[in-house]
């Protein structure tokens, strides 16, 4: 008699699940009632909500044959970060072509191959730093660097992926610094700008130890048993691993060049954004440039440099197709005119907690709707003229208000399958979202716990 076999559920792909997003979010404007705020432009220039003016007005479902015109529109609507993913695989591709990466990768691993403990915080805090200034999805062409050192050391392509998701997040997260969501946050609440700069210090140091602790257990765990890892079987065959660690090649004059240009435009992205608002055209731009000069410091000619800077935007095609396509989520729910109503539905019944969760409660509400609005300059602008005031009324401070706003829209991109800078890292270095999941669901559940404590206490201490 056959033997009979039992399949596993297997996530569909990230394209179904996103697809089945926009189709609940379709049904939802069939559903909830259309609603909207009166809004009006503050001193600085901003529109924002007017929280107690909401009203209910005349249904506008969204058609579902319409669908596929919403797609192309989220799409257009995004082009210009997708470019920057594609170019930037182009520019990639050139570079480990180049071999400048793979020696520097090879060193590197030598060095803190035993030492998991430092390499990994270093690595982290180093990511964490700079997206207190910086979005995380500003690293998506980095994420193969990374894997190609973690595969190295005889990790998995997770640990390569999280060393830079897992950093930038706690970074961004923690709002020290971020003038897209904190300086916008408190803008809105009437706040000093980097005002209550010392508790969210503290909050990103805990959220840093957290979160390493919780990274180097994992990495330990998968150095002494790679079956363990959910990309064991897929990293077996991954294009970025290297096991014999020689095999990288020597560092030469033109591959220190290469690298420097390489660290340049880096530098130059950060600085631009910085210090003369560069955003994803410039940034775009960058990386054509950094092709050119990478290009002709390889010895590459015109032509062999344009057949490989081609391969590589073909590689991140898909990354770059999920972040339009997940777009189409909020565009569906904004014609349909239920952001509001959910957002209104939210905050009536945060004002039934207990008056110790309060806070807790808030940063909860909040992350429900970052599932909704993942943009965290967008959030702001939706959910602080609400929350503000509405802490005011209940005991909690304006600044305690921005930090559980923080906390809401950041920690929860790490888990969206419509978040940018996770499907666009993960699918750069082709980690699965369901394998993705099995590693991150607990940390995220330990992150709320976290946020909720923090938030807590930052209502206890009457922050300010």
């Amino acid at each position: 008699m056959a033997k009979s076999t039992k399949k596993g559920f297997k996530l569909p792909h990230t394209f179904v699940i996103i697809i089945f997003i926009v189709l609940v979010a379709t049904a939802m404007t069939w559903i909830i009632p259309a609603g909207e705020f009166v809004r009006y432009e503050n001193a600085s220039g901003r529109t924002i909500i007017d929280p107690n003016q909401f009203s209910y007005i005349d249904q506008t479902p969204v058609n579902p044959l319409l669908i596929p015109l919403y797609i192309v529109n989220a799409i257009c609507s995004r082009i210009d970060l997708m470019l920057v993913i594609m170019f930037s695989g182009g520019a990639f591709s050139l570079i480990s072509k180049s071999g400048a990466l793979h020696s520097v990768v090879a060193k590197i691993a030598k060095i803190f191959q035993n030492r998991l403990y430092v390499f990994i915080p270093i690595m982290t805090t180093v990511f964490a730093l700079i997206c207190t200034t910086q979005g995380v999805n500003q690293f998506i062409a980095f994420a193969p660097i990374t894997v190609m050192i973690t595969m190295a050391m005889g990790l998995d392509s997770i640990v390569g992926a999280a060393i830079i998701l897992l950093g930038g997040c706690v970074g961004f997260s923690t709002g020290t610094l971020n003038p897209s969501t904190t300086l916008i946050a408190q803008d809105i609440a009437e706040l000093a700008p980097y005002s209550g700069l010392g508790y969210r210090a503290v909050c990103f140091v805990i959220f840093l130890a957290i979160t390493n602790i919780y990274l180097v257990r994992y990495a330990l765990k998968i150095r002494k048993d790679p079956t363990l890892s959910p990309m064991y079987e897929i990293d077996k065959t991954s294009d970025l691993k290297e096991t014999d660690l020689d095999s990288f090649g020597a560092l030469t004059v033109r591959k220190v060049l290469i690298v420097v240009s390489l660290v340049a435009a880096l530098a130059a992205m950060v600085y631009g954004g910085i210090a003369y608002g560069w955003d994803m055209p410039e940034l775009a731009a960058v990386f054509i440039g950094l092709a050119v000069v990478v290009g002709f410091l390889s010895g590459e000619t015109p032509s062999s440099m344009s057949v490989i800077f081609i391969d590589g935007c073909k590689k991140m095609l898909t990354a770059a197709l999920i972040i339009g396509l997940a777009t189409t989520i909020a565009n569906v729910m904004t014609a349909g005119n239920i952001i509001d109503t959910v957002i209104y539905a939210l905050a009536s019944v945060m004002s039934l907690a207990p008056d110790f969760l309060m806070a807790p409660v808030m940063y909860l509400a909040n992350t429900v709707i970052s599932f909704i609005i993942v943009s965290g300059s967008g959030m702001a602008s939706a959910v602080i003229p609400i929350t503000a005031p509405l802490g005011d009324l209940l005991g909690i401070s304006r600044q305690t208000t921005v930090l559980a706003y923080n906390f809401s829209d950041g920690f929860s991109n790490y888990i969206l399958p419509h978040s940018t800078a996770l499907m666009g890292i993960i699918s750069a270095v082709n980690i699965p979202y369901d394998r993705w999941m099995k590693f991150m669901w607990k940390l995220f559940l330990i992150w709320m716990v976290t946020c909720c404590i923090l938030c807590s206490v930052a209502q206890m201490i009457n922050y300010h």
